[in-house]
């Protein structure tokens, strides 16, 4: 595996990261708790694997600019500055949120996570539409040196 790799391996990450979360939910909402737990800390686990993965790439590898023009250039720029900011902000929610579960806090933990579950998928669902713009749809993107 090369660091060209990368960014399909992000992609499968936030994919799965994706699909715990969407469990997770489910097994909450069906009151299976040590099911909710285990894909929690899935989706953390696999999530921290991607923001590895992420920073390797990034700090090895030139910067990708998409090229299409058009409303798909539109489109994915609006779903790349939505991703970005709610990404950075949606890290601390998610430390905190699991931080209050860990610590026993069940209820300052549902408080939290009404707010951070909802944005942890939004950014899992456009990480993954963002490497398919940017790689399979419209492969048209540039890598440029530094």
């Amino acid at each position: 595996m090369s660091i060209g790799d990368l960014p399909a391996v992000n992609a499968a990450l936030n994919g799965m990261a994706t699909l715990f979360l969407a469990a997770g939910y489910v097994f909450i909402r069906c009151k299976r708790v040590n099911a909710h737990r285990v894909c929690m800390v899935a989706a953390f686990m696999v999530s921290a694997a991607f923001l590895s993965c992420y920073l390797v790439y990034h700090f090895n590898h030139p910067t990708t600019r998409f090229t299409t023009p058009g409303w798909p250039k539109a489109l994915y720029l609006i779903i790349l500055f939505t991703h970005i900011p709610l990404a950075v902000v949606n890290l601390p929610m998610i430390l905190a949120t699991l931080w209050y579960a860990w610590r026993g806090k069940f209820e300052i933990h549902r408080r939290w996570a009404r707010w951070t579950w909802p944005l942890w998928m939004y950014v899992s669902v456009t990480g993954v539409l963002v490497y398919f713009m940017l790689y399979q749809i419209w492969p048209s993107a540039e890598l440029l040196s530094r």
